[in-house]
């Protein structure tokens, strides 16, 4: 029987991939049989999830996605894909009455203007394969909820949303599809050695997801289903994943 959520044959580059759900995306599309490619900006962290792939083309490639020059050499040094993973992102909880130029510029330019002006390189020079996937990681701060605090995490999520739809309808007669994975709380090495809230807090917060928190590999088995030709007529959405929390 053919499974149609292999990865066998693909491949896939996922960004962001030196911790959290970048990392775990990686290995979860590396034990689906892909040849993974992964970038980030720290080395030592890119090698511990290198050696966590496994046997096969595994590739790694440092860069920082908010430099062109490292954006440039990332691309001319990828081979043609057939997946990709737009993971790298950072979240600053701030009020917005503290809102200034430059918080707001440096998240839109590492959660929006890196991952749009990287799709935006590889379509250019011829990167992406027919019947590519790419999906992009963004929340349900993007376009379900809003959250005190948020608002300029929420809007780099939101600008990606917003942009996806439209690059999903000119890329389609390509056969490329485009869509994201809008996941709620999830238990990162990030989340746990915050000192933004405490113990308490989070564990206050949890209560309102019915099914609690949710954990790295829930949004990799939904990025793994997005890249797989299980979901060839799936494009231009947003698949959410939070547990049940917009619901209520």
């Amino acid at each position: 029987m053919i499974n149609p959520f292999s990865l066998a044959n693909k491949n896939i580059l996922v960004t962001g991939a030196s911790s959290g759900i970048g990392k775990q995306i990686a290995i979860s599309t590396a034990a689906m049989g892909a040849s993974v490619h992964i970038t980030a900006r720290d080395t030592n962290r890119l090698d511990n999830t290198l050696k966590q792939l496994g046997d096969g083309h595994h590739r790694h490639y440092l860069a920082d996605l908010t430099i062109g020059e490292e954006l440039d050499a990332l691309t001319d040094s990828l081979p043609n894909l057939d997946g990709l993973v737009l993971s790298a992102g950072i979240v600053k909880t701030l009020p917005f009455k503290f809102v200034n130029h430059t918080e707001l510029d440096t998240i839109m330019q590492t959660n929006f203007f890196s991952p749009i002006v990287l799709l935006n390189k590889l379509l250019r020079k011829k990167k992406l394969n027919k019947n590519c996937s790419v999906v992009f990681i963004s929340s349900i701060g993007g376009n379900f909820i809003g959250a005190k605090g948020n608002s300029m995490y929420s809007a780099s999520k939101g600008a990606i949303n917003a942009m996806q739809k439209v690059i999903a309808l000119e890329l389609a007669p390509q056969k490329i599809r485009v869509n994201n994975v809008s996941p709620g709380m999830v238990r990162t090495a990030m989340l746990e050695n915050t000192t933004a809230f405490s113990q308490e807090q989070i564990e206050n917060d949890e209560k309102n997801y019915p099914l609690g928190y949710g954990e790295v590999t829930d949004v990799a088995n939904a990025v793994i289903y997005l890249l797989a030709d299980a979901s060839k007529w799936v494009t231009g959405t947003s698949l959410l994943i939070d547990g049940g929390f917009t619901i209520q």
